[in-house]
Parts: structure tokens; sequence; C-alpha cells
């Protein structure tokens, strides 16, 4: 689907109606205005600038160094290129955990400064009062359960999270909750298909899974992990669409092969 000035923007109650309708939502990440601008134009309908930009525009080992200036940057830049995609951005670590007024002042930064459509926050009920307070001040809030990437330290690992009973009663408790305090969708990550699709089904709000098989409503991947810009990274969830890293790089060797042997530029190329 091509972009024109007509297009219609997709919002929190698109969203909504998709999952009433059991169409299939579909998200990726996007961090700046040049790969935002080609995840739009091709129809997606999510946009999520990820604190996941911290490990692949940054290079750190976690989510947990980025800072709330620098999600802001990446969202405005996001913001400039999207004409159609709800663009939903991260909350990064330490902007609203334990510290509701906190969580409040975050998140009008976001919207006031990157012109992004929604927040993203993750955990349950132990984060309940930093939600209520955001969505008091009318901006949309969307949930995020089981892996949640900036409790790595807690969780210690990366694996699979909620295989255990009482793990999986409480995420399920937990996205009762995020529905009832008026969150407009979850995340949920790396957590058994059953379970996922069992909170699917226990919530009227579209659940989008990363590495929860295909019970949920919709799909989030990281944009350079399927685009395979990154090579490193390769759990089990993970479909890649291309090889960018090797084309790339090919190319890069083509045009150094060339401008060692002078045939760039040639005469067509030059003033």
């Amino acid at each position: 689907m091509s972009v024109h000035s007509d297009v219609k923007r997709v919002t929190v109650h698109t969203v909504q109606a998709m999952k009433n309708n059991k169409e299939k939502i579909s998200m990726l990440t996007a961090y700046d205005y040049s790969l935002a601008t080609i995840v739009d134009a091709a129809g997606v309908d999510i946009i999520l600038v990820g604190d996941s930009a911290s490990n692949v525009m940054a290079g750190h080992e976690t989510t947990l160094p980025i800072t709330l200036d620098q999600m802001i940057y990446h969202a405005s830049s996001v913001v400039r290129a999207a004409k159609r995609s709800l663009i939903v951005v991260d909350l990064p670590f330490g902007s609203y955990q334990g510290n509701s007024r906190s969580a409040l002042e975050s998140s009008i930064r976001i919207m006031k400064e990157s012109g992004g459509h929604a927040v993203k926050m993750e955990g349950g009920s132990e984060i309940k009062e930093s939600i209520i307070r955001v969505l008091s001040a009318g901006i949309p809030v969307m949930g995020h359960l089981g892996l949640t990437p900036q409790s790595i330290y807690k969780f210690g690992t990366y694996t699979v999270r909620a295989k255990e009973e009482e793990e999986a009663d409480k995420l399920v408790q937990d996205a009762r909750l995020l529905e009832e305090l008026g969150c407009f969708a979850i995340v949920v990550e790396k957590i058994p298909a059953k379970l996922a699709a069992k909170v699917a089904k226990a919530v009227k709000i579209p659940v989008i899974g990363i590495g929860a098989g295909s019970g949920v409503d919709g799909q989030v991947l990281v944009l350079h992990d399927m685009l395979g810009i990154n090579k490193e990274f390769s759990p089990r969830f993970l479909r890649r669409y291309l090889n960018l890293f090797d084309e790339m790089k090919g190319a890069i060797e083509h045009y150094i092969e060339d401008v060692r042997s002078l045939d760039f530029p040639n005469e067509k190329e030059q003033y």
C-alpha cells in the first residue's frame, strides 16, 4: 500500500477495531527517519520506537542505558517520517518505575517534544500508580508483560518467562489489570504460546506477541533483526526476511574496490 496525502492515520481505535474484527495487527520497531519512512510506506499498523535503540542504534548490551532525551530524539525522527502508522514510544528504564509523578512528566515530555501518539511501559501491578497517572493526562498507554528487558538483572537471563504456574497466573492477572486500568494494548514477550493465546482471550484489548506464538492479535519484531542487519541475535522466534548485513557489506566492498581502481567516479559521474 503506497502512502498518499489522503492516507488514514492508524489510531488506538483502529487497532481495537482490528481485534474486534479478528484482523491481525502488524508492528515493527524504527528509530530513524529513513527506515521509518520505508516501514510506514509498507503499511505497518504500529511503529514502536523501542528502547531496543539502546542495543541496535547505540551498541549497548541492555536497554537500560538509553535516556529519556535519547528516546525523544529517536521518536521525533520517526514521527517526521510516518504518515500512517500509530507511533508508540517506550518509556526508558528509570523514567517511570516507582514514581508516578516522574512517569507523568516523562510521558508528557515524549508527547510534547516528539509528537508520538502513545507510550509503552513494562510491568503489571507494580507500576499500577504510574499507569493510572499517565492515563489521567489523556496519554494512551501500551502495556508490556512476560520478558521485560528493563528487568533483565532481576531475571538474570533472557529465557522464556511464565513457564511456572505461579508466574503464568500473575501474568494473566496483570493483563486483566492493565485492561481495567485503561491500557489500549499489551505486548507479551517470550512466553509460552498457549499462555499468550489464553491472555489474548482473557482481555478485550489487543495483545501483540514477540516470541509468543500465533494465538495473539498481532506480532512485533525489531526491524534490524528481521532485515538481517544484526547477525548476532538469533532467537527461535525471529524470522529473517532479508540478509542485509551481507548485502550491504558486499556493496560497500564493491565501492571500495571501485574507488581504489579509479573506476569510480567515471566520466559520466563527474562535472
